[in-house]
């Protein structure tokens, strides 16, 4: 049996919303993101495309490209909503289906055509999402996700579009090497200097060809250009809180120490949080004495993955709450309330050079570790970090705490 894989993806979602709060802004040029000239662009209408704008690009030159644009902030709970509302009507729809961002689903329809046809059951529940929720969706229907996906761009603004079994090369060979997903600005001039503009060129060079210019990459990208994906749906799992905590060899006082530790979860798990695109709007702390009464304290906090919005919080939160001046035996953190969204999304007051600074202090740590990259006030608690990727679809492992 074929398999029968669908993608869907809310059209400039961050817009969209914007759009169905206040209705005057339809047709109105629109930039979401940070409001000063050194923020980012977070997401951008169609409106201001056909200037050069793109999300990522720094405001000021949006707003000198597009000066017309309307900017609006934007609010990634109010974002982090509307996405959980698709993924309800997803959810008892689709008997297999994944989440891959905050605006975007894979749903594995394999099987259906026996029962409802998969192409009329897609079209069916999208027009659901547009009638329940009010938001422009596209969708794209193949045998595997990279056709899918491309199908998907394709049809954009809000349609739909199914590529039949057997078709899947045809349809990618006209389209540019850019539109193959993990084909990267770098790539791309890589293959355009070598002539290569089309996947179809691609298409008909040798496999080892392309691993000789572009490694293990290569071999990936050939794959894709011909419509070969074996990727499957993985299920969707929603996890709500990441945590750390440690008990203490001994029990302790030492302030210097405590707060060291502190820092060292709370940059840790705001990491994790980054590297599984993940936001966080609760933060707890919690201490347990020598006399092993245990005391912890949450605080409501705007959707944020930032360390220098989250460790002052923490640290706060960890001052009102220690006040026995007693001996220590248990410290933890705890970040809840999580959604989805990518890393640009929490940084709506943040600067270029905070995007510039977390992005290659993460490269670091996902190359080399997680302790790659430390405060120097958080060096001393050594054995904080190298967790595995909280955000994997599996179940969190249970582990008996580790000694400090």
């Amino acid at each position: 049996m074929n398999k029968t894989i669908l993608h869907l993806d809310l059209d400039t979602f961050f817009v969209s919303v914007e759009r169905r709060i206040s209705p005057e802004l339809k047709g109105v040029p629109l930039l979401v993101g940070g409001i000063t000239d050194r923020g980012v662009v977070a997401a951008c209408s169609y409106e201001t495309r056909d200037f050069g704008v793109h999300s990522g690009m720094p405001m000021k030159m949006a707003r000198e490209l597009c000066p017309e644009a309307r900017v609006i902030k934007g609010n990634a709970g109010t974002y982090s909503k509307v996405s959980d509302e698709v993924t309800e009507i997803i959810k008892e729809g689709v008997p297999l289906f994944e989440k891959s961002s905050i605006d975007e689903f894979y749903a594995d329809l394999s099987g259906m055509d026996k029962f409802f046809g998969s192409y009329k059951y897609a079209t069916e529940l999208r027009r659901k999402i547009i009638r329940e929720t009010g938001m422009p969706i596209s969708f794209g229907l193949s045998i595997n996700k990279v056709v899918s996906k491309v199908a998907t761009n394709e049809a954009k603004p809000n349609n739909q579009l199914k590529i039949d079994f057997g078709l899947e090369k045809s349809f990618l060979a006209p389209l540019s090497v850019k539109k193959i997903p993990m084909v990267g600005d770098k790539t791309y001039q890589t293959l355009r200097n070598l002539g290569i503009r089309q996947v179809k060129t691609i298409q008909e060079m040798p496999m080892d060809i392309m691993q000789r210019v572009l490694g293990a990459n290569g071999r990936v990208i050939w794959k894709r250009a011909n419509g070969v994906d074996n990727t499957p749906v993985i299920p969707f799992h929603e996890r709500k809180s990441i945590s750390n905590e440690r008990t203490f060899d001994r029990d302790t006082i030492d302030m210097v120490k405590l707060k060291g530790i502190i820092m060292a979860m709370a940059e840790n798990l705001a990491y994790q949080l980054r590297r599984g695109e993940k936001l966080t709007a609760c933060i707890a702390v919690k201490i347990r004495y020598s006399d092993f009464n245990t005391y912890s304290k949450q605080k409501r906090i705007p959707y944020s993955s930032a360390d220098h919005i989250l460790i002052p919080k923490i640290m706060e939160l960890f001052d009102s709450l220690y006040s026995k001046r007693m001996l220590v035996r248990l410290v933890g953190i705890r970040f809840s309330h999580l959604v989805s969204g990518n890393y640009q999304i929490n940084l709506f007051d943040d600067t270029e050079e905070a995007l510039n600074l977390y992005q290659a202090m993460d490269k670091v740590r996902n190359r080399f570790g997680d302790r790659a990259v430390i405060r120097a006030s958080a060096m001393g608690a050594r054995t904080i970090g190298r967790m595995h990727n909280p955000f994997n679809g599996q179940p969190p492992i249970v582990l008996a705490h580790r000694k400090q």
